[in-house]
């Protein structure tokens, strides 16, 4: 009795606080979907649940299903990159895992809004790149690559690539090396050895990286507003425009509560795949 009560002790403070920093906001985020505005624009609290009807207009369709494509190609390119960074680091990184993995993070500890304001300098008419496209005469003219989906998709990138390294290189530095050898001394190809033996053992930290990436994408909105314009605006650059511009916060709070019961349908089928995976490893 006296371990469980100083368990519940050493738990209550960080109960606590997360009931005051998640649950209280989020209480309030529901309150406040269900309201209206007042003529002076200021939120009023009610019944109306007509903004979550609006939140699925037709008229919004184009911009959840680009935010949606956006975070998908997003997490298909962290994968083409990051696996074969942290199948390296994993496999060939030897003594210097440490400082590799230190090199893979340190951009990211810089703020967000600083790391995508720098490629907005680099990407712009007349920033880096476009110089030395003019400098050796392929473009006099310049290409245009801010305002495009590319550079929005390129901006999310850059921004949730660790988030795919780490887990695809935690799963990997985890397994057997010998596994691999394994499959080649029974005259497995390098195909069958990675279908086989390599994949299933990275699966669980590529499915956390995709997580760890889509979630984050999918509602990002500082990539579209800076590397894009409104052709490439982003659920995330909706729910902003609600709050700062229209002065509408019952429906971009209902957006976003929308958004959030669409990424809980993503990690609970991720939860439900991760317990699968876990239960087939003890048996």
């Amino acid at each position: 009795m006296s371990e469980n009560r100083f368990a519940h002790l050493v738990l209550l403070p960080p109960a606590l606080w997360l009931l005051l920093i998640f649950a209280v906001p989020l209480g309030i985020m529901i309150a406040v979907s269900l309201g209206a505005t007042d003529p002076l624009y200021q939120a009023v609290y009610g019944w109306n649940p007509g903004n979550y009807a609006d939140a699925f207009d037709p008229l919004f369709a184009p911009v959840l299903l680009r935010s949606v494509l956006y975070a998908l190609a997003t997490v298909v390119l962290c994968v083409l990159i990051g696996y074969p960074i942290a199948y390296y680091i994993a496999r060939f990184g030897g003594r210097y895992k440490n400082l590799l993995i230190a090199i893979v993070v340190l951009p990211f500890l810089v703020n967000y809004l600083v790391r995508t304001y720098a490629w907005v300098a680099i990407l712009s008419d007349e920033g880096l790149v476009n110089g030395i496209l003019a400098d050796i005469g392929v473009a006099e003219t310049g290409v245009q690559f801010v305002n495009t989906p590319w550079a929005v998709i390129g901006g999310l990138v850059y921004g949730y690539l660790a988030f795919m390294i780490l887990p695809l290189y935690a799963a990997l530095d985890r397994m057997d090396p010998s596994l691999i050898e394994a499959g080649k001394d029974l005259y497995g190809s390098r195909w069958q050895t990675f279908r086989h033996v390599t994949w299933p053992a990275a699966f669980q930290g590529l499915a956390a990286g995709c997580v760890l990436v889509f979630l984050p994408a999918v509602g990002d909105f500082v990539s579209a507003q800076l590397l894009g314009g409104a052709d490439t605006y982003m659920v995330g650059n909706l729910i902003q425009q609600q709050f700062l511009e229209a002065a509408n916060w019952p429906f971009g709070a209902a957006l976003t509560i929308v958004m959030m019961g669409f990424l809980l349908i993503w990690m609970s089928i991720y939860l439900r795949s991760a317990a699968r995976a876990s239960r087939e490893a003890m048996t």
